[in-house]
């Protein structure tokens, strides 16, 4: 199918899931980091501090996406997406009126759970689910969201940070994720029901069947994957997370850093669509090895890095894996599992991903505290997403002859 018409033929499924990638931003890593500076002002904490409270808030969110994320396997987007909202929102509120230590870990909690957790969740299943033969496709757009925000709101809220106070700036983001409930509902008075879509147009994984996630978690391939989930995450959240951080280390200013983020997202923006057409095309079995080693590149060039000219290309490459990341692991479920229980499934894998992010900075940020910038923990990152590509490409030729798109 034809680009053209099928976003024309697409566009309200589509823009449903572009809007809520976007509004997770306001629970995603890239943006809670913005005011790491005044936080650990605020409440007097260390970078390890600092850390440790994220890795416990995050791993808690993690943990219940275990359960809540086999809702998206029962209920409508439109009901899910707008309850996910609400809460993202009062949030932001709260984070806006945090009194003290003890409280921001459950704010963190709320943030991530319902921002970086659900929103994300709902609208990646719903894109799995809805689409078989233009998944990649769906999933690439639909992620645009998130690669939106990533690009453009550091940009502007370091920007509105000299300006306002940084509990005012999270009231505005909890202003815009409640405006958000209105656009979804009217973009999905017309949806696409997960039992209809289940029964009438599910796609069979491995063996011409549809996986359970007790089957899956007891699948070899599975656990081969399982480092490929865990670092991007972990060390992607990381990078964000101890900006503030890496451009003291550096001597760089954070406006001009944050401003190569259009860069970095413009690369995720093109790869993730680029992605998306190559999974269409020529499956996931084929891609999924080779797709975190630009990630090895761009760890190691920025450990190097001193000119800002540096640690654009290497967020260039950066970018080339986490666009890339933004739909071939997803498809991967799909494909190899089948969409009957996708939402249960994809949970499991979206609250490994979480756990990642929620291990990143607690590690890095005591990394930190004990002496080891971190510039000089990268090349023990580079090293191990060597490990993790190698692990699942063994993984996917272990299953070789088990499935017709391998």
């Amino acid at each position: 199918m034809r680009i053209g018409s099928f976003l024309r033929d697409n566009a309200t499924w589509l823009a449903a899931g572009f809007l809520l990638t976007f509004t997770s931003s306001f629970g995603q890593t890239f943006f809670i980091s913005l005011f790491a500076g005044e936080l650990r002002a605020t409440f007097g904490l260390s970078n390890g501090q600092w850390g440790g409270i994220y890795t416990l808030a995050t791993t808690a969110s993690a943990l219940v996406m275990v359960w809540t994320g086999v809702l998206t396997d029962r209920y409508r987007v439109r009901a899910l997406g707008r309850y996910s909202l609400i809460g993202l929102a009062l949030a932001c509120v709260a984070m806006a009126a945090v009194p003290s230590v003890f409280a921001l870990g459950f704010v963190i909690f709320a943030l991530r759970f319902t921002g970086q957790g659900m929103t994300s969740h709902i609208a990646v299943v719903a894109m799995a689910r809805w689409f078989s033969a233009t998944r990649g496709k769906a999933l690439a757009i639909a992620r645009l969201g998130y690669t939106t925000g990533e690009a453009f709101l550091p940009l502007i809220f370091v920007a509105l940070l000299g300006v306002f106070s940084w509990r005012l700036l999270w009231l505005f983001a909890g202003f815009a994720a409640l405006i958000a409930i209105p656009a979804l509902l009217a973009l999905l008075r017309r949806e696409r029901v997960p039992s209809e879509m289940s029964d009438a147009n599910a796609s069979s994984g491995l063996g011409g069947r549809h996986w359970t996630r007790g089957e899956v978690l007891r699948h070899r391939l599975f656990w081969c994957a399982v480092p490929l989930l865990v670092g991007p995450a972990a060390f992607g959240t990381a990078l964000f997370f101890h900006q503030v951080h890496m451009v003291e280390v550096k001597g760089w200013a954070l406006i001009d850093y944050v401003a190569l983020f259009p860069l970095f997202s413009g690369v995720s923006f093109v790869f993730m669509l680029a992605s998306g057409l190559a999974v269409d095309r020529f499956g996931t079995a084929r891609l999924i090895p080779w797709i975190l080693l630009p990630y090895v590149a761009g760890f190691l060039l920025l450990a190097q890095a001193e000119s800002l000219a540096a640690a654009a290309v290497a967020l260039t490459l950066l970018g080339v894996t986490t666009g890339s990341m933004g739909t071939v692991p997803a498809a991967f479920w799909a494909e190899f599992y089948g969409t009957r229980h996708i939402g249960a499934i994809k949970a499991m894998a979206a609250a490994l991903m979480v756990f990642g992010t929620a291990i990143g900075p607690g590690l890095t940020g005591a990394l930190i505290d004990f002496g080891f910038d971190f510039p000089s923990q990268m090349i023990a990152i580079g090293v191990y997403f060597i490990f993790a590509a190698a692990c699942v490409g063994f993984g996917v030729r272990s299953v070789r002859g088990e499935i017709s798109a391998i």
